[in-house]
Order: C-alpha cells, then structure tokens, then sequence
C-alpha cells in the first residue's frame, strides 16, 4: 500500500510538472502596437503587421496604444511597454517610434512607415539594424513623383504643407525642394504644427499654386478631407503619394506602396525577432518591389480641374477612381 501512494504521489508531481510546462510553452507572447495618430493609411499598417504575427501561429496579445499626435502621449506609451515589459514594441511613424527608440534599451523595437530612419537617428545604416531596433522605411520616389505631375498637370508652381516639428515631414521637404529645382517649378510652402491646421494651410495656399503634392505626412493626413475640400472648390489639382487616402476620392493621381503591404512587410519582421533573430542583424526593410506599389487615377477630379489623362497613364494604373466610384484592377 505504501508502494502504491508513492507512485500515486510520483505521478501527481509529473503531472504538475506536465501541466507547469505547458503552461509555459503556451504562454502568449505580448506586442506593443503604437501609432503616431489615427488614419487610414496607418490603420491599414497596424492590420497588416497583426495579419502576418496571427498567420505565423505565435500566440500574442496585442497592446494597442494611438498617441493622437501628441509627443508626450507617445512617451508615456513608450513607458508603459518599458514598465510592463512587452516582448515587442512597435512604432508606426517617425514620433512614436523614436519615443520607444529613445525609452526602450532592452526590449526588441520595430519601426513601421518612417521615411528616413537614418536621418531620424533610429539606425546608422538601412543594411542593419541597430541594437534592439530595426524596421521598415516607407521612401517614396518623390523627385519623380513631382516631375510627372508637373507633366499631367502643368504645373508651374507647387504647393507643398509640411508639419514643422515631425523629421519624417523635413526629410520629405528636402527631396520635395529637389524635385522642384529638377523640374525647373516653384515651391510654394505652408508649415503646420498639427492637424488642427490643415485647412487654414490650405486656404492660405491654394490661391498661390497650380496644385498641391502630398507625402506621407501624418498631420496632413489626419485632416486630409479638409484640403481636399479646399482644393476641389478652387479646382485646383493633388498628387498624394499616399494611395491609401485617395481611394475615397477628390485626389487627382496618388501613386505610392500598399500601406497594408507594407503592414505586412513590418509583420514579417516582427516574426523574425519573435522567433528568436537579433533586431541588429536584420536589414531595414525598403518597398521596392513592383508589387508594392499601387497607381491611382482619378478621372472625376481630372474632369474638375480640366486635365486629360494620356491613354498610357491610364493603362499603367491598378485604381481609376470615376463616376464617384473606385476600381481596382485585379493582380495577375
């Protein structure tokens, strides 16, 4: 008898030590999700990093964090993954990324969606990360952007509005400037300090240009309705390098990578550090391939403002936007 409690007992410890261990192994992993402000552009980047994450099988909670454009918001979520120690922190946008950058010494970083994460002092290299943070870089070809449509639109002289206090916008006013000396245009600006601002910028600059061009500034975009508004009345032309927004319509051309896309693109090396990669070693991801990048057309703002779209331009494009409505070509 005293045998067989022994073994009873024996068994009751393996069976604890069973049930520790996969408790263990099935423990879910935790991420920081955190946006610089909400829009449709970001939106579509934080769906795609937690598409990706779910598809890989790794067990996660999410915590989502949107610092409403609001630096010391986007510091205090930066410590509270630091406090609570989150497996992976991740920034979608130059502000919320540097606040976890600047926060976060011991705990992986992703960055999502920032322009020049070089010249904001997140790596020293697109060819590795850096420490504990790497990430992916939304660039854009803005020179040739404004050269086409200076074309399309003939456009002598180009609005740009910018938010003075984000580095992803100043780095963007840089290749804008560029663009325009290159395309022998003039540059009209407009600095804004937020959202708040959008539409008094565009009222103060819409008389002054022939059309406006847009990067991905997210202050812009967070208040995108009230430019276009503003631009339609005056029949005046936009090129948005964000295609994102344009899908809802009144932007004349918008040509640009998936920011769902490049959602996943982020995911993906989001998975990679989960599965046990050093964030130092893995290169900051660029969307440079053709499938990345989306071309929209839209005819109704084309007939607004007077232009006509060459036969060609219209068959290069995946969206045309007409008659009020969008289509999107399928992917072959």
């Amino acid at each position: 008898m005293k045998k067989m409690m022994l073994a009873v007992a024996a068994l009751c410890m393996l069976g604890t030590l069973w049930g520790c261990s996969k408790k263990n192994t099935d423990e879910k992993k935790t991420i920081g999700i955190a946006k610089t402000v909400q829009h449709a552009a970001l939106d579509d980047v934080e769906r795609g990093i937690m598409d990706v994450i779910n598809e890989s099988g790794i067990a996660v909670n999410y915590d989502l964090q949107n610092a409403n454009g609001d630096m010391d918001t986007a510091t205090q979520i930066a410590n509270k993954y630091k406090d609570e120690h989150v497996d992976l922190a991740v920034g979608i946008a130059t502000p919320v990324a540097l606040a976890l950058a600047n926060a976060i010494k011991d705990i992986p970083v992703v960055f999502g969606t920032v322009t020049d994460p070089v010249g904001a002092g997140l790596v020293t290299s697109l060819t590795h990360g850096e420490g504990n943070i790497t990430g992916m870089s939304d660039a854009v070809p803005t020179v040739q952007h404004i050269a086409q449509f200076a074309k399309v639109a003939n456009i002598k002289k180009l609005g740009y509005i910018y938010t003075s206090n984000e580095a992803n916008s100043i780095s963007s006013l840089t290749l804008v400037r560029e663009g325009c000396e290159k395309a022998g245009i003039t540059l009209v600006t407009q600095a804004i300090a937020n959202a708040s601002e959008v539409k008094a910028a565009a009222d103060a600059i819409v008389k002054h240009v022939d059309g406006i061009y847009l990067t991905m500034d997210n202050a812009v975009f967070s208040d995108l309705a009230s430019l276009v508004q503003v631009f339609e009345a005056a029949k005046k032309p936009i090129f948005s390098a964000d295609v994102t927004g344009a899908q809802a319509g009144g932007i004349l051309m918008a040509s640009g990578f998936n920011y769902y896309k490049a959602g996943r693109a982020t995911g993906e090396l989001c998975v990679e550090i989960l599965n046990g990669k050093s964030p130092a070693d893995i290169p900051v991801r660029l969307m440079t391939k053709a499938s990345d990048s989306d071309l929209l057309l839209n005819l109704d703002a084309a007939a607004l403002c007077g232009i006509t779209f060459d036969n060609a331009l219209i068959l290069q494009a995946n969206m045309i936007f007409a008659d009020g409505k969008l289509t999107v070509k399928e992917e072959k």
